[in-house]
């Protein structure tokens, strides 16, 4: 009897307990949800690997109720209205004139990255939006990357490794092509804050710095980064072993980098290019690659990205491509997505924006 009698006791102890959880996980709940429908509301485009990568998504829902795109266009009735925030990522959402009309309360859009030639400055801010990029939070892993490709290309990494990975390779060979890089020349097409970078790296492997720049670094900077100024491309052209391209896309710099310039490069040279894949005629690319015109190209940007399974460059032994990988750390993610979330909330304060685009 004694058993029953606790086994009863329990049960009729435990019911209200049970209860009593349930009430509380659905108070926190309710109370989580009332807090998220005090934060201002914001547009992505998704989570995951064709959006804000889940990683840096907490820095996001700290500030922001979020609406994954496909959600919005689901009812963009619902979310429309409330929006205030647009944060693209991977040039997603574009912000189309459509789009736009829909976000009547849209205040700013932040997007992720250096680059802007996405955005139609002019007639965004004719719709009273301000807009913001995150220029300095990606210079170091940019700059990461372009000597990456660098080395990979001058020591012909990916050729080797394939070497050693194919189950045929019984012998090695003493030499595959690869060319110094320690004490080479350096030319580093636009000297802004990547570009200074790069040179920072490049200094450590004693190779010679060459820059050309719409403008002139200072004297004090020159020396702090051991550069040398070119004041014609053409001067940097026919002097470096590398030919380093990170400069913006605009009007200005699209095919940049043309037949002339190519042709005044050193058959020994290597182009790499971190910036835009439009700075690069990538037709007039392929000849020179196909002719030896020169050594090789080293490429984390093409246009379109990716390119088409049957483009010619991707068929070519001296070309190494990687995925616009540049800002691809979780650590610089993270400071993107954060950079974002500051100038968004500083211009929904009406504050000054960090890093606000102005046409």
């Amino acid at each position: 009897m004694a058993n029953v009698f606790f086994h009863g006791v329990r049960r009729r102890l435990w019911r209200p307990v049970t209860v009593l959880r349930t009430f509380q996980v659905k108070s926190r709940h309710q109370h989580n949800k009332a807090m998220d429908g005090d934060k201002p509301w914001a547009l992505i485009s998704e989570v995951g690997e064709q959006g804000i990568l889940e990683q840096a998504m907490d820095i996001l829902r700290q500030h922001f109720s979020v609406v994954r795109h496909q959600d919005f266009l689901n009812d963009p009735g619902l979310h429309g209205p409330k929006i205030q925030a647009l944060f693209m990522w991977m040039k997603l959402p574009e912000p189309t004139p459509a789009l736009l009309a829909s976000l009547p309360a849209l205040k700013v859009i932040a997007s992720g990255g250096a680059g802007y030639d996405h955005l139609d400055l002019p007639y965004i801010a004719r719709m009273g939006v301000k807009v913001a990029n995150t220029p300095g939070v990606v210079s170091d892993s940019t700059a990461d990357m372009a000597m990456g490709l660098l080395l990979a290309s001058a020591r012909n990494i990916v050729e080797g490794h394939q070497m050693m990975m194919d189950p045929k390779t019984t012998t090695l060979p003493q030499w595959i092509g690869s060319v110094e890089v320690s004490g080479s020349t350096l030319g580093i097409i636009g000297m802004g804050k990547i570009g200074c970078k790069i040179a920072q790296r490049a200094k450590g492997f004693d190779m010679k710095i060459l820059y050309y720049n719409r403008n002139r670094r200072s004297v004090e900077e020159e020396q702090a980064l051991g550069a040398s100024y070119c004041e014609n491309l053409a001067d940097l052209l026919g002097r470096s072993d590398f030919v380093m391209v990170a400069v913006c896309l605009t009007p200005e710099t699209t095919g940049l980098i043309g037949a002339k310039e190519l042709a005044l490069m050193k058959p020994a040279a290597t182009l790499v290019n971190i910036s835009r894949g439009q700075v690069v005629d990538q037709d007039v690319l392929v000849k020179a690659l196909q002719s030896w015109t020169i050594r090789a190209a080293a490429l984390d940007v093409t246009h379109p990205e990716p390119l088409p399974r049957d483009h010619p460059l991707l068929g070519l032994p001296n070309v190494l491509i990687t995925p616009h990988f540049g800002t691809n750390t979780i650590t610089t993610i993270r400071k993107m997505v954060q950079k974002m979330v500051d100038n968004a909330l500083a211009a929904m304060k009406g504050e000054s924006m960090p890093d606000e685009l102005k046409c």
